[in-house]
C-alpha cells in the first residue's frame, strides 16, 4: 500500500524552484519524491538553489534521508521541527542547509 504523499513544485519570482511535500516519506512513495527532486534540479540548473519544503512532512524513513543526501548540494531544506533531531544525527545538516519551519 502506498502511503499518501502530496508533491508540488512551484516557481518563485526569481525563477528558483520549491518542491513541497506533505504527508509521510517512506519506501512506498520514495520514487515519486526522488523523481520530483531530480526533475526540479534539472529545471533549476540555470537558476538559484533549489528549496525542498518538508514542513508538511511528519515522518521520513532512512530511504528518504538517503534521497536528501543525493540532492544535498546547493539546496535549502525547510523541515517540520519534529524531524530536526534525526536529520542532525544523520549528518544531513552538515552537508546541506537545513532549517526548521517557523
Amino acid at each position: 500500500m502506498v502511503t499518501p504523499l502530496g508533491l508540488t513544485t512551484d516557481s518563485r519570482d526569481d525563477g528558483s524552484l520549491v518542491v513541497r511535500a506533505t504527508g509521510e516519506l517512506d519506501l512506498s512513495n520514495i520514487d515519486m519524491f526522488s523523481e520530483a527532486l531530480t526533475d526540479a534540479r534539472k529545471a533549476s540548473a540555470d537558476h538559484h538553489q533549489l528549496t525542498i519544503d518538508l514542513s508538511g512532512v511528519d515522518y521520513l524513513d532512512s530511504r528518504a534521508i538517503s534521497v536528501l543526501f543525493d540532492h544535498a548540494e546547493n539546496v535549502e531544506i525547510t523541515v517540520n521541527p519534529i524531524l530536526m533531531p534525526v536529520l542532525k544525527i544523520s549528518g544531513l545538516t552538515e552537508v546541506a542547509t537545513v532549517r526548521p519551519a517557523p
